[in-house]
């Protein structure tokens, strides 16, 4: 799959530099990927009691799965969802859009302003989800949704799975977002923003664990390897 996500007007003339001081960075988030990682299974542990959240998300997680294996791929919605992510992060950062272009084959976002976030988001940042909440918030509001959670969690999980599983399909590809950030900044921002969402959505769902919580145990979990790294090295 095909996409593009390019600046209008003048290139960083400081690529290579940047790139260098990107490796540096990634390297040195490394012992806080595997600090998010290990609060992620403590907070998977707390949260396990939270049936009536986790069976509808896994089973809207599971409804996508038999969509992604047995039916043709919806890849025209997935290049839709990841153009309109380098978009809405484009305005995020207060650029402006000069050009939007999807196919099933691949996209094109041509702005007026580029960083890193704006290139990786769309690998980390699960817009299909953030649209459901925002929708089943407006018919909370008008129409009392709020009674019925299970149905927000059921959607909730189809969308991720559907951002996680089309992600990584995309990922077996070469992107350009990928290789003009460097292999392993891109990784470390994409396993980062994906962990982050996780440990900051799923106390918000389930009421199990505090927000304040889930971030001690990472801030807690990254100084343990750091301690670790100390004794070794």
């Amino acid at each position: 799959m095909a996409k593009n996500l390019t600046r209008h007007g003048a290139v960083s003339q400081n690529a290579a530099v940047a790139r260098m001081w990107k490796l540096l960075i990634a390297l040195l988030l490394l012992p806080v990927c595997v600090g998010a990682g290990r609060a992620l299974w403590r907070l998977l542990w707390a949260t396990g009691n939270a049936t009536t959240v986790w069976m509808p998300l896994l089973c809207g997680a599971a409804c996508w799965m038999v969509v992604f294996l047995l039916l043709p791929r919806p890849m025209w919605l997935y290049v839709f969802g990841h153009e309109l992510t380098h978009a809405l992060w484009v305005w995020l950062f207060g650029g402006r859009v000069k050009r939007f272009r999807v196919s099933a084959r691949g996209g094109q976002v041509v702005a007026t302003k580029i960083n890193w976030c704006i290139a990786l988001a769309p690998y980390f940042f699960p817009v299909y989800a953030v649209l459901v909440l925002v929708v089943f918030g407006i018919g909370h509001l008008l129409w009392g949704w709020g009674r019925h959670p299970e149905w927000l969690h059921l959607f909730l999980g189809a969308a991720y799975a559907f951002h996680v599983t089309l992600t990584w399909e995309a990922l077996k590809t070469e992107q350009t977002d990928i290789t003009r950030q460097g292999w392993l900044f891109s990784a470390v921002i994409i396993f980062l923003g994906n962990v982050l969402v996780l440990l900051v959505g799923l106390p918000l769902l389930t009421a199990r664990v505090s927000l304040g919580t889930v971030l001690a145990w990472w801030l807690e979990e990254t100084a343990s390897v750091w301690r670790w790294l100390s004794r070794v090295f």
